[in-house]
């Protein structure tokens, strides 16, 4: 329902979907929504901010979705679960801030609430007098004598998202001086190819083929649980692909580096507003220069498919749980990566062959798990330990489809890598017009102890019988064997 300005509605049900959209163009800045949990009118600390570097707050029920672009128009979303909203908190602000310009210059800009159980509109607000506002609170979540209701505000900050924050009580970090963007440098010549003739890979499996495979057998890394499997070991090999598809025979790796140790979790401090987004025109950042040289690096994909109704459940669940071809299966996406070291070691890790990788021995990469049923609040995450950097020569981010579809056509896509140090680097996939069931996502490359990250944003398509994989592979130049394997 369409509402007025100051109005308000009764919000029944237990969970929302909080969009926020406008339409796209030459010279319309892009916008990004937030969320702020108030208690007196105030966060009770900086956790209470969720936004594009904060995505989820630690209750877990408030989080920040992303971006899904359609033709012209384009939507930023957050995810409430209101039933699980603490109860000292009695507000939930909606907001937007425009990222190069002022909100006159972002045409259709409109809040709306949806039912996340079946994707019903329960609110909905359009914002048509904005001027040289560069941050606005469009709308608020509130409690009102044991139910939630929404009220349309559309009050404007020109001090941007930082003025905004801090008038809630944020502590907002100072930026200092920006740091230029690694100018685009050719990709690395591609090494010898040393792979040995290998068969096709088969059909594409079905689901009934899909049963699980025993792992190989491996010692866990000093304070690892469980067995993951390690690609710096000859006797570890990685699965590349379905059954029928290849696998890959690894480089002989030397020895293994001494256990690094966990990973330190960031220091809590001021809230970092800064944010780095790739394009066509502007597609490398150097993660040197922005400070992201040490820690873990988290590479999160997002997708989400064309005109898709909001699904019962949570995370991956909602964005992609219909297959693209009509019933069928759920959508299965994998993530994974294809990794190079410096002392000639090449990999894959990847939900294959139990590939996970580890953060603390060779190839210092890891999957965090399989989300196979979209069940996972984030989806799959792969983390790149830059505490060796150093060992590094490049590393290939891509994605694959499983199961649930046969392209990515009509699949939208933002990728957001998150270093522990520096300002995360996000952007978005073009619209897939090819038959593809692969994408190359990113390659960050060690150029000369610079780390680069570049956009591909690359859909690939296999020649008949050939595995995706070993497709990235002809592609890139990683020169390895495959043989077949399966999750």
């Amino acid at each position: 329902m369409g509402m007025l300005k100051g109005t308000n509605v009764r919000i029944a049900a237990p969970a929302v979907r909080i969009e926020l959209g406008w339409r796209t163009g030459p010279g319309v800045p892009d916008v990004d929504a937030s969320a702020l949990l108030l208690a007196g009118g105030r966060v009770r600390s900086d956790a209470d901010f969720v936004f594009y570097n904060q995505a989820a707050h630690p209750s877990g029920a408030v989080r920040h979705e992303g971006k899904t672009p359609a033709g012209d128009a384009v939507t930023d979303a957050l995810a409430v679960d209101l039933a699980a909203v603490e109860a000292e908190v009695e507000t939930v602000v909606v907001a937007a801030s425009a990222d190069g310009g002022t909100f006159g210059r972002v045409p259709g800009l409109y809040v709306r609430v949806l039912d996340a159980a079946g994707g019903a509109e329960l609110a909905r607000f359009d914002s048509a007098d904005a001027t040289v506002e560069t941050a606005f609170v469009l709308g608020e979540l509130y409690r009102r004598q044991g139910e939630w209701k929404f009220r349309a505000v559309g009050q404007g900050y020109d001090r941007g998202l930082a003025g905004l924050a801090t008038d809630f009580g944020i502590t907002v970090d100072e930026p200092g001086p920006a740091r230029p963007a690694a100018e685009p440098s050719p990709r690395p010549a591609a090494p010898p190819a040393q792979a040995a003739p290998v068969p096709p890979a088969g059909p594409a499996p079905s689901a009934a083929t899909r049963a699980p495979q025993a792992p190989v057998p491996l010692a866990p890394g000093p304070g690892t649980p469980g067995a993951s499997a390690s690609t710096a070991s000859p006797a570890a090999p990685s699965a590349a692909h379905a059954p029928g598809a290849p696998l890959p025979q690894h480089a002989p790796a030397g020895q293994g580096a001494p256990a690094a140790p966990a990973l330190a979790r960031p220091a809590q401090g001021p809230v970092s507003l800064s944010k780095i987004t790739l394009t066509k025109e502007a597609p490398a950042v150097s993660l040197t220069k922005q400070g992201g040289t040490s820690g873990a690096l988290r590479v999160n994909l997002n997708w989400q498919t064309r005109d898709q109704e909001p699904a019962k459940g949570g995370g991956w669940g909602r964005r992609i749980s219909k297959a693209l071809q009509g019933g069928g299966a759920a959508l299965d996406l994998d993530l994974g990566a294809l990794f190079e070291l410096n002392d000639g070691t090449k990999g894959v890790v990847q939900a294959l062959g139990n590939s996970f990788g580890s953060l603390r021995r060779p190839p210092y990469i890891h999957l965090d798990g399989d989300d196979r049923t979209g069940a996972a609040a984030a989806g799959e995450n792969l983390t790149v330990n830059l505490d060796h950097a150093r060992d590094f020569r490049r590393i290939l981010v891509f994605a694959t489809i499983y199961e649930g579809a046969a392209t990515f056509t009509g699949l939208h896509a933002t990728v957001t890598l998150q270093p522990q140090h520096g300002a995360p680097v996000d952007f978005s996939l073009d619209e897939c017009t090819v038959a593809s069931n692969v994408c190359a996502l990113a390659l960050i490359t060690n150029e000369g102890g610079d780390l680069v990250v570049r956009r591909e944003a690359r859909y690939l398509v296999p020649e008949r019988g050939v595995s995706p994989q070993r497709t990235l592979d002809h592609a890139y130049g990683w020169g390895m064997n495959w043989t077949p394997g399966r999750k």
